[in-house]
């Protein structure tokens, strides 16, 4: 049985890496990376560096970093092509007797690029040679920073993508939380809606939690709407609290 105390050869693991700071890595995260052949650093094809390289840095000691470059841009086919090239390098690395590891910003399993080469790589590989290491999300950091609570009691929360608007507002009667990924370039419509339904007051956005020289904290409905984050905005809605329901 694998403690995890490091990585096995022959073996794939995805690690979230959390939001961006190296020091909210978990320790299974770091004894992994350290004791990997080769990692898998993704970036944007949009961006000069990989964020989650910079992340773990202080645990680098001459492991193989592959950057890899990834398409920004709603194409499945060719984002699968991507991926699959990825998947076929890994796979050969494993069965080369290598310990590989893919790093993403946040957790492997939420919004992730490891959600694309997870079932790739299992795809060639048993499922006993496939590891996913949790991480700390963007929401639990941005909410951490904020320092209120995310749900309470029989509270309902929704996490999902803004670039729906018609589906945000539906959600907005389903939960007393709404956890909003991919709201960057949404800002200032979303602030409209919320003014729409007497929520503005209840925004909190995070811009790049956790990355020096980068975050932003923001409460204040005009500053959320006039901020250009680019990619990396989280917005969590305060919408209500539930009471306890009475048992059935």
């Amino acid at each position: 049985m694998n403690d995890f105390g490091t990585a096995l050869n022959g073996h794939f693991y995805a690690i979230g890496v959390g939001p961006g700071a190296a020091d909210l890595l978990t320790v299974r995260a770091v004894n992994l990376i350290r004791g990997a052949h080769t990692i898998i650093a993704p970036r944007s094809e949009r961006a000069d560096e990989s964020q989650s390289r910079l992340a773990i840095a202080p645990y680098l000691n001459g492991q193989e970093v592959i950057d890899h470059a990834y398409p920004m841009r709603r194409d499945e086919e060719a984002t699968m092509r991507c991926w699959q090239a990825m998947a076929d390098v890994i796979v050969a690395r494993c069965r080369a007797g290598q310990a590989v590891v893919q790093i993403t910003l946040g957790d492997p399993l939420l919004y992730s690029t490891s959600c694309y080469l997870i079932d790739l790589v299992r795809a060639a590989l048993s499922d006993a040679q496939v590891h996913v290491v949790p991480g700390i999300s963007a929401f639990q950091a941005a909410a951490c920073r904020f320092a209120e609570p995310i749900t309470l009691q029989e509270d309902r929360l929704v996490l999902m993508s803004a670039t729906d608007l018609d589906a945000v507002e539906r959600a907005l009667d389903e939960c007393e939380t709404l956890v909003l990924y991919k709201c960057g370039k949404k800002l200032a419509d979303l602030v409209r809606l919320f003014e729409r339904r007497g929520l503005a007051g209840q925004l909190r956005v995070a811009c790049y939690v956790e990355q020096d020289g980068r975050q932003a904290l923001l409460t204040d409905p005009q500053a959320i709407a006039a901020y250009d984050s680019g990619y990396m905005a989280t917005m969590i809605v305060h919408v209500s609290r539930r009471k306890w329901q009475a048992p059935a």
